[in-house]
């Protein structure tokens, strides 16, 4: 596990992420507080909204964002050199609570869902992206369109999905899981499955560097495994 010099930063560490990883990271930042009696305060909004602020040059000692994101932020300058991969996202499907939940089984029985679906919600996100290029592929791009709500930066697909905005909601199973309202169908079938990414990067001029790096490898080790993956994640 990591070690902290003998006069290490003074906490707590700030950090901004995107809203995919808000609820890992509490419980991380819980449990290296446990540990190093450092705090870790992290501020979840909308991935464009934090790469955004970043690249604006607003400070944070640790930025955890998608892994492309994370690698422009380093290349303009944004960030120090170093990235560190800590989870690996997989998108799901979900219903509101109680309702039918549709085949997804396969491509083909994924594609169906969608076609039947009156409405169909995904996020600015990554897992939205992919998303649009699954209905491309099928050919379907112009008909979704009538029928897709993306959520504002910052608000969860779970949450349209519980209030009956949405039939059908795609978005990274973290987001998902164990939100009051929503039943998860399932996992992307592996033939149109997507599989995000998530790392951190340390801020250009971050005052609490040692804290901050420390808190890096805390949540890159073995013990932090168990956290990840209670929150539908894999250790990247």
């Amino acid at each position: 596990m990591a070690t902290l010099p003998a006069r290490p930063d003074v906490g707590p560490v700030t950090a901004i992420s995107s809203m995919a990883t808000r609820a890992v990271l509490a419980d991380l930042g819980r449990a290296f507080e446990k540990h190093f009696g450092i705090g870790l305060v992290v501020e979840s909004v909308g991935g464009v909204d934090a790469a955004r602020r970043v690249a604006a040059g607003e400070a944070f000692d640790l930025v955890f964002l998608a892994s492309e994101a994370i690698d422009k932020l380093m290349a303009a300058g944004h960030l120090q050199p170093g990235r560190v991969d800590l989870v690996r996202s997989p998108v799901a499907v979900a219903v509101k609570a109680g309702a039918a939940r549709p085949d997804i089984g396969s491509e083909d029985a994924l594609r169906r869902a969608v076609r039947a679906a009156r409405t169909v919600g995904y996020s600015t996100g990554p897992s939205g992206t992919h998303l649009m290029k699954l209905f491309e592929r099928w050919g379907m791009a112009a008909d979704v369109a009538q029928r897709t709500v993306q959520a504002p930066p910052g608000v969860p697909v779970a949450s349209l999905v519980a209030k009956g905005d949405v039939e059908l909601g795609f978005q990274q199973l973290a987001e998902l899981m164990n939100v009051p309202g929503v039943d998860v169908v399932g996992l992307l079938p592996e033939a149109a499955a997507f599989i995000t990414t998530f790392s951190a990067g340390l801020g250009k001029e971050s005052p609490r560097a040692a804290a901050a790096r420390a808190a890096l490898d805390y949540m890159a080790s073995p013990e932090a495994a168990g956290i990840k993956r209670r929150h539908g994640m894999e250790p990247a």
